[in-house]
């Protein structure tokens, strides 16, 4: 089964995992030099996202290749996919319906979607509905940002108002959580079930992404990612960002709508994800597994990279073969 992987940028973990679970990856990337590219079977250079013919790029490669399944990478693309999921037909697309992927990327929208189904969140205003009892330390954040982008920390008024005035995005404001943090790796079936639903600690994050962390077996984790997972509607893979509070609440800052960047943890804890999204684009119907998986799997990360050169027609190829 050919799977295409849009924005493939740095992603090398989750081509390697579907190529490992038996698929045929096809790596697309406005970058000739995303590294995922080279670890695809099958490299595309395709326009960016912003491209009016972006959509109509991947759509071609879906054609040419017989791509069955179609496993974005990173945020922005989401609500351009999930508006073009007839456009890249007969491939299952990897994502919720629209209007979730639009929900989820924008935060505060988020938030008051989580207010209103009951999941608890951080309490968050617009810029000029702050309280003045708002419980300081609070978050200068960007509505739609992603990788710890366009976050501040704001200690007292002053320095709240120095940092709306200083961010050049879009934001909102939130209570800073005081407890521990946790992601929670979900995986969904394209009705909505959720499969599985993997807690870890975040041992240690640099710009957003988890570098340090362990699987743990907290069932009340499990059951909180699944709950969160089933009510927005997530299709396809999730990450569930949560903290737990001195009051007991697991309050939610976000639900991505892609595999998270600790995708490796899960993976090696036994969640099986590239082959439950191999099963879904089949037709099957897997049963939920809630909780099977492995626990104190612990990972921990580390730079590489890939060296290449042109060919004699200009292409870039590895200067080594990868493994």
């Amino acid at each position: 089964m050919v799977v295409l992987f849009t924005c493939a940028g740095q992603r090398v973990d989750i081509v390697k995992a579907f190529r490992a679970a038996g698929a045929v990856a096809l790596g697309a990337d406005a970058d000739p030099l995303a590294p995922a590219l080279y670890h695809a079977d099958r490299q595309a250079i395709v326009p960016r996202i912003a491209d009016p013919g972006y959509v109509a790029a991947l759509a071609a490669l879906v054609r040419e290749h017989d791509v069955r399944l179609v496993v974005p990478l990173n945020d922005l693309d989401h609500p351009v996919l999930s508006r073009a999921r007839d456009e890249l037909a007969p491939a299952l697309l990897l994502l919720p319906e629209a209007d979730v992927c639009a929900r989820m990327s924008d935060k505060l929208e988020a938030h008051r979607f989580f207010v209103e189904q009951g999941i608890p969140s951080p309490r968050s205003w617009l810029p000029e509905e702050v309280p003045t009892d708002a419980r300081y330390p609070l978050l200068v954040k960007a509505r739609e940002g992603f990788g710890s982008r366009h976050i501040y920390r704001a200690d007292d008024p002053e320095q709240l108002d120095f940092f709306l005035r200083y961010t050049t995005a879009r934001s909102f404001v939130q209570e800073r959580c005081m407890g521990e943090e946790f992601s929670i790796d979900v995986f969904s079936d394209m009705g909505g079930r959720c499969l599985n639903s993997i807690p870890r600690t975040m041992l240690l994050s640099k710009g957003g992404e988890s570098i340090k962390g362990a699987s743990i077996q907290d069932q009340e984790l499990i059951a909180h990612g699944a709950r969160v997972a089933e009510t927005v509607g997530i299709k396809g893979p999730a990450n569930v960002q949560c903290f737990r509070e001195p009051d007991g609440s697991l309050p939610v800052t976000d639900v991505n709508t892609r595999f998270g960047g600790g995708f490796p943890l899960p993976l090696a804890a036994g969640s099986r994800y590239p082959e439950l999204a191999l099963a879904l684009a089949r037709g099957e119907r897997p049963e939920p597994q809630l909780g099977e998986f492995e626990e104190g799997v612990f990972m921990t990360r580390f730079f590489s990279e890939v060296c290449l050169e042109r060919d004699g027609d200009g292409a870039l190829r590895p200067l080594l073969p990868l493994t």
